[in-house]
């Protein structure tokens, strides 16, 4: 029997409903509102947002790790949906462009600076 404060889940781990909220809060922290751009599904009001919110809490009552969800809503929605993308061939320019300005831009000044 299902209460409304615990789930039960098929490896015998058991969530309470504070739990599954804290997991769920966890996640959106770490997603980005499709719709808000800059703000994550946890921060935002949008309906997408809403949306996915629900999506995550339902995954995390399914028995779905953190990893297993992250994986899901990456493959449905593409890597950009994360806030901290992976590191992969295709995000290698995301990852080094920064620090390729900031190098850039030091040896411009020591250039500039040594005239």
């Amino acid at each position: 029997m299902i209460t409304p404060q615990s789930y039960v889940f098929a490896d015998n781990q058991s969530l309470n409903k504070d739990e599954i909220i804290n997991k769920t809060r966890e996640i959106s922290q770490n997603i980005r509102c499709l719709v808000c751009r800059n703000q994550s599904i946890d921060e935002s009001n949008s309906e997408l947002a809403k949306d996915l919110r629900v999506l995550i809490k339902g995954k995390i009552i399914d028995g779905l790790s953190n990893k297993e969800i992250y994986n899901y809503l990456s493959n449905r929605y593409g890597d950009y949906i994360l806030l901290n993308p992976p590191f992969k061939t295709n995000t290698i320019l995301l990852w080094l462009l920064p620090f390729l300005i900031l190098i850039s831009g030091c040896f411009v000044m020591f250039k500039f600076l040594k005239k």
